[in-house]
């Protein structure tokens, strides 16, 4: 028998941590089960959060109420803003994390909601009747009965690791691997398909010359991730990394060795991420490329152990020390960690509803790496929306779905769900289509407005929200239709560089000029009004940020907004679950085949389908205006 007031969470990573988090927060009680009680929220790989387009993802989970944007402002080593030289669109927090901090503060934060409670325990069953979810079943055998599933197992699902000759049936970091859930799975009825990923050595700081290397500091200004961070609460002294390459050397001794790495001999099964490929794989693809970078940096300020990003290997012990001492500062590099391959099984994530949702199981959802995703954040994110939407369908609510014009959360679930992935699946600014709006320094602007609604953003939270929005949209108002005179700003506009104006001009018109800007034209605007009673110093900077983007892109924003709302009206128009897609007349025969398999949510949806064309799109409108179905 279900318990309508419970879900079980399947795993502790950074999926599980926000599905329990929301689930827990939205009033139900998150029964989560780990592996290890030591893993909660690890980092088995690269010790960072953020990154281009990750770095959205972040501030998007911040903004719907999530957590980790907050955890990782507890505990970075280092800040940087990416891409900061491009436009908005594309600049990219991302912060070097004290791995072991970050997941001490993660577990203290599960440890205190009262609705959590933390297992240590391998789940091998998901229990149903008449197509809904009752519970789970250990594998002591004990059943523990539930009204919602999800899934967050991560790489753990009959997982391996592997370098050379080395096979371990292991998770990441030698933690073991969940062995019985992967068959219960292909019972329910879903596709398993094997991936690969993998991670560089751990070496000792005291082996490494870092005068041979390029020296990356942090940002002078701090940028939080947490839109309710104070930066200058968390200020403190930046840990450094540091920039080497690989060289001729180097991948000689790769390619002489070539044949002993898992993945080129068949070993290997899965398939490997196209966008973070080993060293072996840039050796062997790019073969016209004299050197790669290499990354160097602390895993935390209470250890030794630095992280060589760029250099994930599954070549044997040997051949990986060899091949990283050829690497200027590395020559005398002493391993702490071996760089491994690791295989593991995931779903293809088609078979799951927008909601993360199983279209064959009622309460069962899926969330982080089990999808086809790789990557931290983008494992968080879908945590956050199936805690959320596990909460929403136990309380018989619509759920909450974030489409792709609103979110890039919305354009990693929507890839997941309706694309799916043959590959490690992570996120890009490239795959947004309106990234001009999804910019990380709006999604709270963007997003706050849902979490509130779906219960997760408290009223105090959103009361400062409104108060923010007010003043950027009282300020840009302004700003529109203050005039200012040539002898007031000319001199300003000398000095950017710019040419000088010959009569009153708008201050908006003066900001949209490239070496202008709104805080540059302070002392020609003396109306500006000064930061209002009870605004904290950084959320009067966010304020003054938003009106110099707002007006300075008017014009582009102004066509993206136009482009998302044609866009939201194919996704409006809803395709019932039971449409007969067989026969229709018209649809040419794959695009019967993958409606029928997949059952797009709306029209929109179908039309992101792959092999169905825009052709097919119009004969279905025929039909359902036909059918009086739209």
């Amino acid at each position: 028998m279900s318990d309508a007031s419970t879900v079980a969470v399947i795993g502790g990573g950074h999926a599980g941590c926000e599905a329990a988090l929301s689930v827990a927060r939205l009033g139900f009680k998150a029964l989560v089960f780990v592996v290890s009680l030591d893993s909660i929220a690890m980092m088995p790989c690269n010790p960072c959060i953020g990154g281009s387009a990750k770095g959205h993802l972040v501030r998007e989970i911040d903004a719907l109420g999530g957590q980790m944007g907050k955890t990782i402002d507890a505990s970075f080593l280092q800040s940087r803003m990416l891409n900061a030289a491009k436009g908005p669109a594309v600049y990219s927090l991302r912060a070097q994390a004290d791995k072991q901090k970050y997941m001490a503060e993660m577990k203290k934060t599960l440890e205190s909601e009262p609705n959590i409670y933390l297992r240590q325990n391998e789940i091998i069953e998901i229990l149903t009747a008449g197509g809904s979810v009752t519970g789970v079943k250990s594998e002591s055998g004990a059943v523990y009965p539930c009204g919602a599933v999800i899934v967050c197992a991560g790489t753990y699902l009959e997982s391996r690791c592997l370098y050379g000759e080395t096979v371990t049936h292991t998770g990441p970091n030698g933690l073991r691997a969940a062995r019985g859930l992967s068959a219960c799975l292909r019972k329910l009825g879903f596709d398993l398909m094997r991936f690969k990923t993998g991670t560089p050595a751990r070496v000792h700081r005291r082996s490494l010359d870092f005068e041979k290397m390029e020296i990356q500091p942090g940002d002078g200004k701090l940028v939080p991730f947490s839109f309710e961070t104070d930066p200058a609460a968390i200020a403190r002294p930046q840990i450094p990394c540091y920039l080497t390459y690989t060289n001729p050397k180097t991948h000689e001794i790769i390619r002489g060795q070539i044949h002993r790495s898992p993945m080129y001999s068949g070993v290997i099964e899965g398939t490997g991420t196209r966008y973070c490929p080993s060293i072996e794989d840039k050796v062997m693809r790019f073969a016209d490329k004299e050197r790669h970078p290499v990354f160097i940096e602390p895993e935390g300020e209470n250890t030794e152990e630095m992280y060589v990003q760029g250099m994930s290997s599954s070549l044997p012990e040997d051949a990986q020390i060899a091949a990283y001492r050829t690497v200027p500062g590395l020559e005398r590099c002493e391993f702490m960690r071996n760089a491994y391959a690791i295989e593991y099984d995931c779903i293809d994530a088609t078979g799951l509803k927008l909601n993360l949702e199983a279209k064959n199981v009622r309460g069962l959802f899926f969330a982080g790496q089990v999808n086809g995703s790789s990557g931290y954040e983008e494992a968080a994110a879908q945590g956050l929306m199936a805690g959320i939407n596990a909460a929403l369908s136990l309380r018989g609510k619509e759920p909450l779905i974030l489409d792709r014009a609103e979110s890039y959360i919305g354009v990693l679930i929507d890839d997941l769900v309706t694309k799916g992935s043959r590959e490690p699946y992570r996120m890009m600014t490239s795959r947004a289509e309106y990234r001009l709006l999804l910019r990380q320094d709006n999604a709270d602007l963007r997003l706050t407005e849902k979490g509130y609604g779906a219960g997760l953003i408290p009223g105090e939270r959103y009361g400062r929200f409104l108060r923010k929005k007010e003043w950027i949209e009282a300020e840009v108002a302004r700003v529109a239709k203050a005039t200012v005179a040539p002898e007031a700003v000319n001199e300003i506009i000398k000095s950017a560089g710019g040419n000088p104006v010959g009569s009153g001009v708008k201050l908006a018109d003066l900001i949209k000029r490239p070496e202008l800007s709104y805080d540059g034209l302070s002392a020609a605007d003396p109306s500006r009004p000064s930061r209002p009673a009870g605004c904290a110093a950084y959320v009067w900077d966010a304020v003054r940020e938003q009106v110099n983007i707002h007006i300075k892109y008017e014009g582009y924003i102004k066509i993206q907004t136009a482009q998302a709302a044609a866009f939201r009206k194919s996704e409006g128009r809803k395709l019932p679950a039971d449409l007969p897609y067989g026969e229709i007349a018209g649809l040419r025969l794959e695009a019967r085949q993958k409606l029928a398999a997949l059952r797009p949510e709306n029209l929109g949806q179908a039309s992101r389908i792959t092999g169905v064309s825009p052709a097919d799109i119009q004969v279905l409108l025929v039909f359902l205006k036909y059918k009086n179905l739209l």
